[in-house]
């Protein structure tokens, strides 16, 4: 199978490319207007599939420079598609008249609904013309369908891809967002057809897969995609819908947000002017964790009439995340080597993928996933923030947390106190017990107002805390305050450990920044059947502050 990939050695080809290096019953035509860059990027790729450096110049005549390579499929992975002119479909055009199948990862919003318009010919040649074929709409349709089952209505949707800080994304991509950046867009609001402002109207959400490190609570706009309008189309009840995008460090899209001001009161007709220096200041400020994600929330009712929020989550690590607008793609190129080929027809791809077919492309590589749902009412604490994630819990861990009531656990533990005067100091403030070794333990759980209240008794030096669900930027974490600090703790699950590991602090309501504050080693594991616990304080300024561990048995 011969494919040409236009746009094959950038940012999103080039990817497209790479996942399909493994099989060697393909050849990609790996195209774009520099043979130099295209010759440097074949002889790069590896893997078992042929690569060939092709010059391919959209502005000139189409129907020649696909008759010289003959492909069997063309993919246009270049954009944006936004600006592709007055006649942005010469390649399908060419392509359905040589009767060569056809597909695009667009997220022009206008390019992919025209697509529709060439069914007709499409059919009548026998090839398939699928549009949109990216994560926009294509996953977000996929993971729609798989919230949704068992409702008998959606009533809302929304969602956002949160990009890690040093993801590679080109021009075209900048490109695209300033071409539509302070304008305003069409979208669903409360059952109202209704416009709101491209890459102004902003939220904040927490991409946390059920047991997995949460990313931290991410910024995100507005932005103008297919999904906006093809969503609506798919589900008929739907009466919201909205789409945003973020990255870190959140002052780049404060800047963003800013300058699309400038659009909106008309003080610019777009920013794409600003495309070059928007593009090189993102690549400048680059900070903070280098992973990325993606989520999708679908409201809606049962059966019985009862209503239910369930959220997909996705987390991709290092450089792995923007490998996933190209997974569609990839799924279909290889549904066709196996016999399987899309019906023949133009439209937009969003029933052709599923997301078995990413889940198993997500397999190969550092992306996890996960779901939730809105959680029983008196549910303890740990398992409504764990969800799904809650029964790989080891049963003696489970059990520590799964009270509705008081508890009482006693047992024993040995405690290792800070040397330096500053972390003897802290120790006293936050009431931590004494050092020594086989002392008595007795913790005392209880629940009230949606808190649980911990009294940690240590041979009778007591201290207390108490834990609840954290809301806002602290929201999938548990929040543990010791009188005037606040600790936000992700629930992580490590084979059959639970560690809580601290994301955000804060004093007197007053968030502070996290290399200021504490470190902490806090684990809970299961060892000779028994409840384990591990926990250790520290501070640069002080070094270790205290570190206990031990094991609790609950009492009848």
């Amino acid at each position: 199978m011969r494919i040409l990939i236009l746009g094959g050695y950038g940012t999103f080809g080039g990817r497209l490319a790479q996942l399909l290096a493994d099989e060697a019953r393909l050849t990609l035509l790996i195209a774009g207007r520099s043979r130099t860059k295209a010759e440097a990027f074949c002889a790069a790729l590896g893997g078992a599939a042929s690569a060939i450096p092709t010059v391919f110049d959209r502005e000139r005549d189409i129907e020649p420079q696909l008759q010289a390579v003959k492909p069997d499929l063309v993919i246009d992975a270049s954009g944006p598609f936004q600006g592709y002119g007055v006649n942005p479909y010469r390649v399908v055009e060419a392509a359905i008249t040589l009767g060569i199948h056809y597909l695009d990862l667009s997220d022009g919003a206008s390019f992919v609904r025209g697509i529709a318009s060439f069914d007709v010919a499409a059919r009548g040649r026998g090839v398939f013309v699928l549009s949109g074929v990216s994560s926009c709409p294509v996953l977000t349709a996929a993971v729609v369908r798989r919230l949704s089952a068992g409702m008998t209505r959606v009533d809302a949707i929304a969602g956002g891809i949160a990009a890690s800080p040093y993801a590679e994304f080109g021009r075209n991509v900048i490109r695209a967002i300033t071409s539509y950046a302070g304008r305003p867009v069409a979208l669903l609001r409360d059952g109202r057809k209704t416009t709101a402002h491209a890459i102004m109207d902003s939220r904040y959400f927490t991409i946390a897969p059920p047991g997995r490190l949460p990313l931290y609570a991410r910024r995100l706009s507005l932005v103008e995609v297919p999904d906006l309008t093809l969503l609506p189309a798919l589900w008929p009840s739907l009466r919201t819908v909205w789409m945003g995008v973020g990255t870190v460090p959140e002052i780049w899209l404060r800047g963003l947000n800013a300058l699309a001001w400038l659009v909106r009161l008309r003080l610019l007709p777009s920013l794409t002017a600003f495309t070059t220096l928007i593009h090189n200041t993102y690549t400048r400020l680059s900070w903070g964790e280098h992973r990325g994600g993606m989520f999708v929330t679908v409201e809606g009712t049962l059966a019985d009439g009862s209503k239910v929020e369930r959220s997909w989550h996705m987390i991709a690590e290092g450089d792995d995340g923007p490998f996933v607008p190209s997974m569609a793609a990839e799924t279909i190129v290889r549904h066709c080597l196996a016999g399987r080929p899309p019906a023949p027809g133009a439209r937009v791809g969003v029933n052709d993928v599923e997301l078995a077919d990413y889940e198993a492309t997500f397999a190969r590589r550092r992306i996890v996933t996960g779901t939730r749902q809105t959680p029983r009412p008196g549910e303890p604490l740990f398992r409504r923030i764990l969800g799904d994630a809650y029964p790989l819990l080891p049963q003696p861990i489970q059990v520590m947390h799964d009270f509705k009531r008081d508890l009482t656990a006693a047992g024993v533990a040995s405690v290792e106190r800070g040397k330096s005067l500053l972390s003897r100091l802290l120790a006293w403030v936050m009431g931590l017990p004494p050092a020594g070794e086989d002392v008595a333990v007795k913790v005392t759980f209880s629940v009230g107002d949606g808190r649980e209240h911990w009294q940690r008794d240590f041979a009778g030096k007591r201290f207390a805390s108490t834990q609840r669900e954290g809301q806002g930027r602290n929201a999938r974490l548990v929040c543990e305050r010791f009188g005037p600090i606040n600790f936000a703790m992700a629930l992580v699950i490590e084979s059959e450990r639970l560690r809580l590991v601290l994301r955000r602090w804060s004093i007197f309501g007053v968030a502070l920044p996290l290399w200021l504050g504490p470190r902490s080693n806090a684990y809970e594991h299961v060892e000779d059947g028994r409840f384990r616990f591990h926990v250790e304080v520290s501070h640069p300024a002080t070094g270790l502050i205290v570190r206990y561990r031990g094991w609790l048995v609950p009492q009848a």
